[in-house]
């Protein structure tokens, strides 16, 4: 069967200085041998805000339909696609099995969003195991957190 999208891997991660507290993720998006990075921190959030916000930042980065793998030591981003948990809580309005409201349905919705436009394979990937694209967007993350940290001007999601 003939490929008829671009293949791009999305390298993810997500960190919080505290939880809540300042965060950041950090993005490496991988195409035909080039390479971009991106980070961005806020001043009070939470690692699954951070972690879906990186998700979120490499795949709007795309600006066709693309298939697409999408590194994730994130077991809430990850098992809230590869699961169909997320696509639930839509459905449910934004609402879990318990009826209490699913947590972070801003980012989820953009992200389903981004999923419905491009073939998307989530690869988990174990943190802190020396797998080097999630050990550069774990730096990329901490590193925006502290800048932020640190004093920047005030803002963030």
């Amino acid at each position: 069967m003939e490929q008829t999208h671009k293949h791009v891997e999305i390298f993810s991660d997500g960190a919080c200085r505290g939880n809540p507290g300042p965060g950041g993720y950090g993005v490496i998006l991988r195409f035909g041998g080039h390479e971009k990075e991106l980070s961005e921190g806020f001043a009070e959030t939470t690692n699954n805000r951070m972690e879906l916000s990186g998700a979120i930042a490499g795949l709007s980065c795309l600006k066709e339909p693309c298939d697409v793998t999408l590194y994730s030591d994130s077991q809430y981003v990850v098992n809230g696609v590869e699961k169909g948990w997320a696509k639930k809580w839509r459905a449910n309005g934004w609402r879990k099995s318990d009826k209490s409201p699913a947590l972070n349905a801003d980012l989820w919705e953009k992200l389903l969003e981004l999923l419905e436009l491009h073939n998307v394979r989530i690869v988990w990937v174990k943190g802190h195991a020396g797998h080097p694209e999630n050990e550069r967007c774990d730096a990329l993350a901490v590193e925006a957190a502290l800048r932020f940290q640190q004093g920047p001007a005030k803002g963030g999601a």
